[in-house]
């Protein structure tokens, strides 16, 4: 017996041979039978415009990183316009002038914004007028920050 007869019988001592055939089974569900009953869930058209509650629960998810309640509860957010086309502009106000998140929280809620599947571009534009008060905050806002 020669070097490579050994090998050969070593392999099939170790390695019994392995039946490659599948056993008769339950049928593998075709998509369709495996979704049945359930509400298709569809993408919006490309076209469609922006939602407001889509672009607020987007705002809702963007904090001042000095306060624990989100921008929208804390009044920030003065306007959303919202087109056609999937332009949103939106004006917002910070807490205070001299904030130190003044440069960081517009692009926060612009990112935020723009996360929204139906919105193309987003303008975030701070305003002074008329200014912030605590008089603008959700009455959730008030109670995360104990102001009742």
């Amino acid at each position: 017996m020669t070097e490579a007869d050994d090998l050969k019988t070593r392999d099939e001592a170790v390695s019994p041979a392995v039946d490659e055939t599948i056993p008769d089974g339950p049928s593998v569900p075709t998509k369709e039978q495996a979704y049945e009953g359930e509400e298709e869930l569809v993408p919006p058209p490309v076209d469609a415009p922006p939602q407001q509650d889509e672009v607020i629960a987007a705002i809702e998810t963007v904090f001042d990183p000095e306060i624990p309640v989100n921008l929208y509860e804390l009044g920030l957010i003065y306007a959303i316009d919202l087109h056609d086309d999937g332009r949103v502009d939106i004006e917002m106000s910070l807490t205070a002038p001299n904030c130190p998140s003044a440069q960081e929280l517009p692009q926060m809620v612009r990112y935020a914004v723009l996360s929204v599947p139906t919105v193309r571009e987003v303008t975030v534009k701070v305003v002074w007028d008329p200014p912030w008060d605590m008089s603008r905050m959700s009455d959730n806002a008030r109670l995360a920050l104990n102001m009742f």
